[in-house]
Order: structure tokens, then C-alpha cells, then sequence
């Protein structure tokens, strides 16, 4: 018998806008689950449209697929910068998980998740090659979504809700008129 070891995919969304927090993600799929999620089209999520992204999530929502998320906040971002914001939130979201559940984490870029206590693995365009960092990559995305469409009521004028905050004209234009939100990051140079 060969054993296969559990590996956590972890992923992330958001690192790049003007506003709005980032947020990781760490997911166990057993074999059944990733190849029913490849078959309904998970991928990377930025190359899947937002519609095939909510019918995934829906997915592993019905799957019982086992997942949990952090958000680092702007205040984090800007105290801590987003590099380690983002390593902090997926540090989270791996310590949610029942660490007795995997034997390794398998992240989504080119550095290591400080602090783990587990062995891991760091694969860049890792979002692409696995589906556990596919379906970390999509949970992260849509709840990021989620709270960005949130936000835009909260926070009328900017459009965060068709551009997710991140850096589109109307976006800059926006901002030129209204001024940076409470939610825009004031440690990213988005003026210009």
C-alpha cells in the first residue's frame, strides 16, 4: 500500500488593488472532490469568468469540502505592508484548519507561510497545477468579491463592486473626485 500524503492548498486574492483587505484561504479536497471539481471547471480563479466561480464555491459549499479564509484588513496592510498581510492571513487560515486532517501545506507563490509548523511547499503558478490551491484561489477570490460588493454601499461613488477595487480608470477617476474611503490602502501609491 502507498501512502499518499494530505496536502493543504493555499492561496490568495486581492494583493494588488487600491482598497479593500486581502484574503487567504487553505482547503483539504479529498481525490472525489478535486476531480468533480476539475470536471465543473475549477482553475485558477482569475482565469475563470465570476459566474463559474460562485457555481465552484456553491460546489464545495455542497461537497462539505473543508476550507477555512482570513482577511488582513487595510489597517494591516498599511502597518505591516502587503506582503506580510497576505502571509499573515494565510498563516490564519491554516491554523483553522484540524491540523490532524493534512501532513503539509502546499502554497500558491515563492515564499513560505512563517511560523507554520508543518512542512510546506511553495509553487509559483501553483493555482494552476493543483486543484487544492485552485480551490483555495477560488474561495479566496469569491469572498473577497463578496465583501468588495459589500463595501460599495458602504462606500457609494468608488465602484467597488464592478472593479473590486482594484486600479481601472474609474476607479483613479473616482478617487481624483471623493478622495480616498476608509477602505483604501494608504500604503499603495495610487495617485498619478
Amino acid at each position: 500500500m502507498t501512502f499518499l500524503p494530505v496536502l493543504a492548498g493555499v492561496d490568495e486574492a486581492g494583493r494588488g488593488p487600491f482598497a479593500g483587505p486581502v484574503v487567504a484561504s487553505a482547503v483539504i479536497l479529498t481525490a472525489d472532490q478535486a476531480q468533480a471539481l476539475i470536471d465543473k471547471g475549477l482553475r485558477d480563479s482569475k482565469k475563470m469568468t465570476a459566474l463559474r466561480r460562485e457555481k465552484v464555491y456553491s460546489a464545495m459549499m455542497e461537497m462539505k469540502v473543508l476550507w477555512s479564509a482570513q482577511a488582513a484588513s487595510v489597517e494591516r496592510i498599511d502597518r505591516i505592508n502587503i506582503l506580510n498581510a497576505t502571509l499573515w492571513a494565510m498563516g490564519r487560515a491554516v491554523h483553522r484548519l484540524p491540523g490532524a486532517l493534512f501532513d503539509g501545506v502546499i502554497v500558491d507563490g515563492d515564499r513560505e507561510i512563517p511560523g507554520l509548523k508543518v512542512h510546506q511547499q511553495v509553487i509559483p503558478k501553483g493555482d494552476d497545477l493543483y486543484p487544492q490551491i485552485s480551490a483555495a484561489s477560488v474561495i479566496a477570490k469569491v469572498l473577497r468579491d463578496r465583501i468588495m460588493v459589500t463595501l460599495d454601499g458602504v462606500y457609494p461613488g468608488y465602484g467597488f463592486a464592478s472593479h473590486k477595487g482594484y486600479g481601472t480608470k474609474f476607479h483613479k477617476e473616482a478617487m481624483e473626485s471623493l478622495g480616498p474611503s476608509p477602505i483604501h490602502r494608504k500604503s499603495f501609491h495610487w495617485k498619478g
